[in-house]
């Protein structure tokens, strides 16, 4: 076999390609260490948190999301698939008419948007939606 400089070139970036691939961090892993974090490794209920987000989102840039949460003092949205998990906190304060919001949030492609909600007697509540992305957001 004759090494061109083509040949190089092509095993080079094969090499360089399958290098950086198996040095990916876990992106849900990252989400579990985030939530693990914010929580202090307590328990999640469910049911307490009510989040809405669209099946499948033609376009990953501008992902309509909304949760609420009565009874929240704060609430932490994450996108476990994107490159920094954490998205967006939210704050209530005692005199809050709802503890309610939505924004529109960049995802990287399919995945889950996960919402855990701080609850006033210090309980944590986790609501969970899988989005599906057809143009990621975040340059793919």
């Amino acid at each position: 076999m004759e090494l061109t400089r083509r040949k190089l070139l092509a095993i080079g970036s094969s090499t360089f390609a399958l290098a950086s691939l198996s040095s990916l961090p876990a992106f849900a892993s990252l989400t579990d260490d985030a939530i693990a974090t914010l929580t202090g490794g307590a328990d999640l209920g469910e049911g307490a948190i009510t989040l809405t987000a669209p099946e499948i989102a033609e376009n990953g840039n501008t992902v309509p999301i909304e949760f609420d949460a009565p009874g929240a003092a704060e609430v932490t949205l994450f996108a476990d698939g994107n490159p920094v998990p954490s998205v967006a906190t939210f704050k209530f304060g005692p005199l809050s008419g709802s503890r309610s919001a939505s924004t529109r949030i960049r995802l990287a492609g399919t995945q889950n948007v996960v919402a855990i909600a701080k609850m006033e007697d210090g309980s944590f509540q986790m609501a969970k939606a899988n989005v599906k992305v057809t143009i990621g957001g975040c340059g793919g």
